[in-house]
């Protein structure tokens, strides 16, 4: 098989990353209206890399040859396109419609998206279609992952991604400076949709990979800032932090050199990044004013205890969390992670039983955690409930994943004929 060119590996990860920082920036300039001129901007740009650097090679900067290259495509665009002299011209700021050039710096890029984000968490919108449309335009996440993380069916979220653009372009909408009140009310969904983000970096269901860090670097990033600004800085957005700070200390220890999830037991805890534990620990202190306990406390409680060394409480600390956690919010996930933590406490068996009280039998996870609880006492039954996580799963990796588990319980369960 012939070898892939190093663009043809670095492109599709590029795309990734830049492409919705690339499309957030130009909507700034051309108004949520005029989105689909933005996106087609960014998506030449890339056509552009994809021909010239299979012919010319790489280049020295492969991100700020694609930022340059955006840059002058946009400029073409307002030369060549009477729109810009009859439309857009209006609805920009005087100094932005002299420049000429975008700015393209890290922070511009970040300050642009949290704009946007905040401007499409409008509710003039449905929360479910503010998220959506956040997560598409602003995050990458395509059609799949966005109904994932829905727990929705792709055509659904397609129909509702659709009605929620046509209104963009029909209301004229534009991003503008949102007063304090307006930020405070639409903070709620920006969180969400950032937990989203980092969710689907930290576990996806719908890529190869099952763990996405460029995902989860995004989501931290956006709400690093959202805690350095004083009307954005509330105890669930620090609290927010503190999970994803967490959660990303392990990150480099769930995967091994071939790239296969490593699960949390077999983890190797010394490569742990305990600056990013002690970071998690800045910012649930942080989170820790007032009386609001929100699910990114209690979330963030579970991921402490988790990089906390074990004890013989450990397991007690996180099962109570889960119970609570359950009163406000009930979601599969929750309630299979609750059981996990039960298992720990009460052991294997009870942990099953208390799992045959969950209606989840279609539930790709609920196989994968009895095939775990019976791996120390029934390997056959194991098996039959990994072939069943296996069946029920999209995720590529998540079957690799199982499949390992499913042979390793076959050869440590082969009879000795020595």
């Amino acid at each position: 098989m012939k070898e892939r060119e190093p663009h043809q590996t670095l492109l599709p990860h590029l795309f990734r990353q830049e492409y919705a920082r690339m499309t957030t920036v130009l909507c700034r300039h051309f108004g949520l209206k005029h989105i689909e001129i933005a996106e087609d901007i960014a998506s030449e740009t890339f056509l552009k890399a994809s021909e010239s650097w299979a012919i010319h090679g790489m280049p020295e900067n492969p991100v700020a040859w694609l930022y340059t290259v955006a840059n002058n495509k946009t400029r073409d665009y307002f030369r060549r396109i009477a729109l810009f002299e009859t439309e857009i011209r209006d609805v920009l700021k005087p100094e932005t419609a002299a420049e000429d050039d975008f700015d393209y710096s890290d922070r511009r890029i970040a300050d642009s998206q949290l704009a946007m984000i905040f401007a499409v968490c409008s509710p003039d919108y449905s929360i479910e279609s503010q998220i959506c449309l956040a997560l598409q335009i602003l995050c990458g996440f395509s059609i799949e992952e966005i109904a994932s993380a829905f727990l929705s069916k792709p055509e659904t979220v397609k129909k509702r991604l659709h009605r929620a653009r046509t209104r963009l372009r029909n209301d004229n909408f534009q991003v503008r400076e949102l007063s304090e009140p307006e930020i405070r009310s639409r903070l709620p969904t920006v969180l969400k949709t950032l937990y989203l983000l980092f969710n689907e970096g930290y576990f996806s269901k719908t890529n190869n990979l099952q763990i996405r860090k460029d995902l989860c670097s995004e989501a931290v990033r956006l709400a690093l800032l959202l805690t350095e600004n004083p009307l954005t800085s509330t105890p669930q957005a620090n609290a927010l932090l503190a999970l994803m700070c967490y959660q990303s200390s392990r990150l480099d220890a769930r995967i091994d050199p071939q790239g296969r999830v490593i699960l949390f037991d077999e983890q190797d805890k010394t490569l742990w990044d305990h600056s990013l534990i002690a970071k998690g620990h800045y910012y649930l202190v942080n989170a820790c004013t007032g009386d609001e306990v929100s699910r990114y406390h209690l979330e963030a409680g579970i991921a402490y205890w988790h990089t906390a060394p074990a004890g013989e409480n450990k397991w007690q600390h996180i099962l109570q969390l889960y119970d609570q956690l359950m009163l406000v919010e009930y979601a599969p996930v929750t309630v299979l992670s609750r059981v996990f933590a039960f298992s720990r406490v009460y052991g294997p068996e009870e942990g099953i039983r208390e799992a045959g009280k969950l209606d989840l039998a279609d539930n790709a996870d609920y196989h994968a955690l009895l095939g775990f609880l019976y791996a120390g006492t029934d390997a056959c039954k194991a098996i039959a409930h990994y072939r069943q996580a296996i069946e029920r799963s999209k995720s590529k990796a998540e079957k690799e994943t199982l499949r390992r588990e499913m042979e390793r319980l076959r050869e440590n369960n082969e009879p000795d004929h020595s």
